[in-house]
């Protein structure tokens, strides 16, 4: 076998010669897949002798007790891109120690039905030390994103993953702790002004315990990947505290931790894909066990794909119950709702998915200058199902439509039968909390309304590597791999990422790609529900809520055009006609005060939504002889004649004696950017009125800021710093000191937006 290999070693060199000249991506693949052969031929002489020095070395080892350890580097590996340049995957192929150890256990061996049986078996420690073990938190499903792509690398490399989101992990469970896990990695994504996500709140109280003491993770190595936006002040604060936090209570970390920024050009994945390789190299010295299939595994090597993780049960029309095909009503349709979302890939039980109620709209006013650039609107709903409850400040999320004829094309795209009745079930029980709901079959055309985001997000790059193995034209499965390849990673942005192609713009840009609808279903974007401030006090409006909604609209780097999902979709509703909204309130970062307490509120552009709903209580309060304190609000705009947002809104109250008139100490200041040939901002605006911001913060004044999140809240947090330190004497370093502890004490409040 070895004279057979030698033999072969100058032709294939030739072939690589030839292919450096500049040959076809299929002839050099090609050529590398012959190279692949004859590198498992030379695999196939050293193997042997491979597997007898690590039985060895491995009973050394279980005599002295010592963790297991092999170097297998001085054994020979044929690296034939060293013969040409042009190949696509430069890593060496160490393969050597892929074969199980002797009288070693394997998973499959372990004698387990659940997975979360493991826990109580008796190699279950064994297993930690050979497994990893994936936590997220995420709020818009890219931590989740990239939290799934880790583990499919680990298992690429023959690591068994496990994958969990941190409110389904508890730490202080006595079978589960997380001092009993060998290998943790941790990606957390940081929402709003530094704010942990939902899902890891609980996790993240837990860790603050007094009670874990400095040697609490002693044993536990772990490693940290954040995702955040530069944009903002406190960027990726989340995973920067969680990992001093994790050091605190004696964790190791394997690896410095990645910082993933969206303000970079090829988004997180530009910080991830070199972090991860770094990660995988650690992992290996720390224990080449948690590797059988070595360290440097690209997607090219891949062959085979492992099956979907959804499957999907198909029912005819007549084969459903004949109430499940009456007429759409408001239950029918919650009940579709929460089926769908049930249904959904990635969705977890602690999830909300039946609505609060429906909304209909009953008004869609332009409020900023027809034709000024910016398009505007002020909305107001009507609850059709159940009475509204909120409070000023807090967040509606709405669950927008879909453009019907994009949805048409689609399913022709992947000829699918819109008339078929669907159950979708996860194969894998573990990661899905089963219920009733899911085996409730439910139209095919309208799973896709209501779940998969088809013509409005852009794919993740998983998407165009799992495309490349049902590409049927060579050219179109050669350029998919090389998208899906680190090689393609900038290719792709700038084709996908930077110019928004939807899921539909892809498949139209591959017709040869036929993906089977389990595929799709687990890897479109879910369509997700849309934010948006509450603009109007329900004391004020009993049963409506108010939206000041900018209409989003951009050009691409290619001209092409392009708007907001949930924003257009809003615009294009007709009052007059019955459309039913579903709709989640909650909290959001603005919480609501008591008309007892003076206000300093900040909100240039649509950042002044939430304060309509402010100044309308407290006039309301006034109104009913109710004591209040002033409000002193700066607001922003481009131009005064054209978006000058609710201009007789805010001059009404703003009358003598009213909300916010400056005989009541408060008042209402204006700063338009573009009226002037020097551009005036809200923080120039607050510096003019350095001595009534000051009076009202030296009288106990919360501060409230809302609005875009480029550079406006820490030029915002600026001006704060210089009026205190210059109207209240102190210096720079006190007077941040001092704004620093008005925020830890509930009194500064941020909500922001890109």
């Amino acid at each position: 076998m070895k004279a057979k290999a030698l033999k072969e070693c100058d032709h294939y060199t030739a072939k690589y010669a030839e292919c450096a000249t500049g040959r076809t991506f299929s002839v050099v693949w090609k050529c590398r897949a012959q190279a692949k052969e004859l590198n498992n031929c030379l695999h196939d002489y050293t193997n042997d002798k491979v597997l007898e020095e690590m039985k060895k070395e491995y009973a050394l080892q279980e005599e002295s007790k010592r963790p297991v350890g092999f170097d297998i580097g001085h054994f020979p590996s044929f690296h034939p891109h060293n013969h040409h340049p042009h190949y696509l995957s430069p890593t060496p192929l160490h393969h050597n120690n892929h074969l199980p150890l002797a009288n070693t256990p394997t998973l499959k061996e372990v004698p387990c039905k659940d997975r979360r049986l493991k826990q109580r078996s008796r190699f279950y420690g064994m297993e930690k030390t050979r497994s990893l073990l994936i936590l997220y938190a995420t709020e818009t499903g890219n931590a989740l994103d990239a939290a799934e792509r880790l583990g499919r690398e680990a298992e690429r490399r023959g690591c068994p993953v496990r994958i969990l989101s941190l409110d389904e992990f508890d730490p202080a469970r006595s079978t589960s702790t997380l001092p009993s896990e060998k290998f943790v990695i941790f990606v957390v994504s940081t929402t709003g002004q530094g704010d942990t996500p939902n899902h890891m709140k609980a996790f993240w109280t837990f860790l603050l315990q007094r009670s874990l003491g400095r040697q609490w993770l002693e044993n536990t190595r772990y490693a940290v990947f954040g995702l955040g936006d530069s944009g903002y002040q406190k960027y990726n604060f989340v995973a920067k505290k969680l990992d001093k936090r994790l050091a605190d209570l004696g964790g190791i970390a394997i690896i410095e931790k990645g910082l993933g920024d969206d303000q970079h050009p090829s988004g997180y994945e530009g910080t991830l894909d070199p972090w991860m390789s770094s990660l995988w190299a650690m992992l290996y010295n720390e224990n080449p066990l948690l590797f059988p299939k070595g360290v440097n595994i690209s997607v090219s090597d891949m062959k085979m794909l492992h099956p979907p993780k959804v499957e999907i049960t198909y029912l005819d029309s007549h084969e459903v119950y004949p109430q499940s095909l009456a007429e759409i009503d408001l239950k029918s349709f919650e009940k579709e709702i929460v089926t769908s979302q049930s249904m959904l890939f990635g969705k977890r039980s602690s999830d909300k998915s039946k609505p609060d109620c429906f909304l209909k709209m009953v008004k869609n006013h332009l409020i900023s200058r027809p034709g000024c650039g910016k398009d505007v609107r002020h909305f107001e709903f009507e609850a059709l199902s159940s009475t509204i409850s909120y409070e000023v400040g807090d967040v509606v999320e709405i669950l927008p439509g879909q453009n019907p004829e994009a949805m048409d094309a689609f399913i022709k795209r992947c000829n699918l039968n819109p008339e078929s009745y669907i159950i979708v079930k996860h194969r894998n029980k573990d990661d899905f909390l089963e219920d009733g709901v899911t085996n409730v079959p439910i139209n095919l055309k309208r799973f896709i309304e209501l779940t998969m985001d088809i013509a409005s997000a852009s794919p993740r790059r998983y998407f165009f590597e799992v495309m490349s193995f049902f590409a049927s034209a060579e050219h179109e499965k050669e350029r998919l791999e090389y998208f899906a390849s680190p090689e393609g990673r900038d290719d792709l942005y700038q084709y996908n990422q930077k110019e928004r192609r939807t899921v539909l713009e892809v498949l139209e840009d591959f017709p040869s790609v036929n993906m089977p609808f389990e595929w799709l279903v687990q890897l479109v974007p879910p369509l997700k529900s849309r934010a948006f401030s509450i603009s109007s006090s329900v004391l004020v409006h009993p049963n409506q809520v108010h939206l000041t909604v900018s209409i989003v609209s951009w050009t691409t780097p290619f001209k092409r055009k392009r708007s907001g999902l949930c924003s257009s979709w809003l615009a294009s509703l007709d009052p007059n006609q019955r459309v039913c909204i579903p709709a989640w309130f909650h909290k959001g970062a603005l919480p609501a005060p008591e008309p007892s307490l003076p206000l300093i509120l900040v909100g240039p552009g649509t950042g002044c939504a939430p304060f309509r709903g402010f100044v309308e209580e407290r006039a309301l309060m006034e109104s009913k002889a109710v004591p209040t304190s002033p409000i002193l609000f700066f607001f922003g705009c481009r131009n005064e004649q054209n978006d000058f947002l609710y201009k007789d809104f805010w001059a009404l109250h703003s009358q003598q004696g009213k909300v916010l008139s400056e005989e009541k100490g408060g008042g209402f200041y204006v700063a338009f950017s573009r009226d002037q040939p020097q551009k005036v901002y809200v923080q120039h605006k607050m510096r003019e009125q350095s001595a009534k911001v000051w009076d009202l913060l030296s009288k106990g004044a919360a501060v409230y800021v809302a609005g875009s999140s480029n550079n406006m809240p820490s030029d915002v947090l600026a001006a704060f710093e210089d009026i205190v330190a210059e109207e209240g004497g102190v210096s720079r370093e006190a007077a941040v000191r001092w704004l620093r502890m008005l925020e830890k004490g509930g009194k500064y409040h941020v909500e922001a937006w890109a």
